[in-house]
């Protein structure tokens, strides 16, 4: 099991939670300070140096307008971070190509990436939260047919060695696509896809070979998703996906004591309770299915940060496995089980800070976490080959 560190970069310091409506979409940046702003950059980004240290990956997102990440740009983090790390392995999810204007600009960023890191590049792609369709002024009917669309146009840029080709999809028009530099890794970096509770999502995802991430989920909704994908699968005649074609993230906290666990990972909950956003911005028509979005604001299936799901406290969410905190066996207990219940996983995202929580603390709890819990639970899950059944063979002969 490979195991990442993540922070989202949230900024901490909000004002009385009854002045604005959502920290999500639209506090004001007057808010943020960009003298404290500067240290808090430098703070999240040493971070990932640390976890290169200790020998655990890195994970880095983006989101956009919105004080719950101030990573607006992740190529940029990601290529500072591939720079001054030397081991690590760097997901980036993701790239939400979805809403982006031009898709070999991305493909060129990434391959840039893998280059300066010498092939540690993991490549996520996202078709972009509903709270942002509304800045970038996407149609959200459309996202999910771009998204496949653009991948498949950067995996084409990438593997096309021969010169210039011109594009004509259904959204996406190029001329002359000619990707310099190509990606150090051959053909090209693994690819990661969030998809939230789409189930077919889910399933083109690891029917292509990719790796299908979900964040924050309830252990039952992970059962569910990941059990309907490996059915899916098994019914179209394919292999059983390998488990590292599964990620998952969870809050993390790791202390010497259970009570100083408690402590942390409270500090690290402070991202679930001030996550929040008004309901008209949670699903504009079109992005997802109505039973989907009614079983999210219920609770019912996906989400450590729906309304329903906040009130239920720490115990909660331990019990669902969203928080995963204790001691180091504690913990490593809690991921072993983790693993039992879901059939399986090859990836731990672990979200190991958040809030006002100082670097101290997440130093205590990461070291933790990389020194007692990831040897005992590297050896588990199955790795597969790069590319899925139906595009592995033609994908290796590109390489050689």
């Amino acid at each position: 099991m490979e195991t990442y560190h993540f922070t989202e970069f949230a900024w901490p310091y909000l004002p009385p939670d009854d002045e604005f409506s959502s920290m999500r979409v639209n506090l004001p940046s007057r808010v943020y300070d960009p003298k404290i702003g500067a240290d808090w950059y430098n703070m999240c980004l040493d971070q990932h140096l640390l976890a290169d240290d200790l020998g655990i990956n890195c994970m880095i997102n983006e989101h956009h307008q919105t004080a719950t990440c101030l990573n607006s740009a992740a190529p940029l983090s990601v290529a500072i971070v591939a720079r001054q790390t030397k081991n690590a392995r760097l997901c980036i999810l993701g790239n939400p190509v979805a809403n982006l204007a031009d898709p070999i600009r991305c493909a060129e960023e990434m391959a840039m990436i893998d280059n300066i890191s010498h092939g540690r590049l993991e490549c996520g792609f996202v078709r972009g939260v509903p709270y942002e369709l509304f800045a970038s002024n996407a149609n959200p009917t459309e996202t999910n047919e771009r998204l496949w669309e653009s991948i498949d146009l950067m995996t084409k840029a990438w593997t096309s060695l021969d010169g210039p080709f011109n594009y004509e999809g259904r959204w996406i028009h190029k001329r002359q696509v000619n990707v310099w530099p190509r990606p150090y890794q051959e053909p090209y970096p693994p690819i990661w896809i969030t998809g939230g509770s789409n189930i077919a999502h889910g399933t083109e995802t690891v029917k292509r070979g990719y790796t299908f991430a979900m964040f924050l989920t309830p252990v039952d909704g992970l059962i569910k998703m990941w059990g309907a994908i490996r059915q899916n699968l098994e019914r179209m005649g394919l292999p059983k996906p390998a488990d590292d074609q599964f990620a998952f993230m969870p809050l993390v906290a790791v202390g010497d004591t259970e009570e100083e666990a408690l402590r942390l990972v409270k500090e690290v909950f402070w991202y679930v309770t001030h996550n929040k956003s008004e309901p008209q911005f949670r699903a504009p028509p079109g992005y997802v299915e109505t039973q989907i979005y009614a079983n999210f604001l219920s609770g019912k299936f996906s989400g450590g940060r729906t309304d329903a799901i906040r009130k239920m406290g720490m115990e909660y969410f331990r019990k669902n496995h969203v928080a995963i905190y204790g001691t180091p066996d504690s913990v490593v207990k809690q991921i072993k089980s983790l693993y039992r219940k879901t059939g399986g996983f090859g990836h731990l995202i672990a979200m190991l800070h958040a809030g006002s929580m100082s670097m101290k603390d997440v130093k205590k709890s990461m070291t933790l976490f990389a020194k007692e819990v990831v040897p005992q639970i590297k050896d588990l899950g199955t790795v597969s080959d790069r590319f899925g059944p139906l595009e592995f063979q033609g994908r290796k002969l590109l390489a050689k």
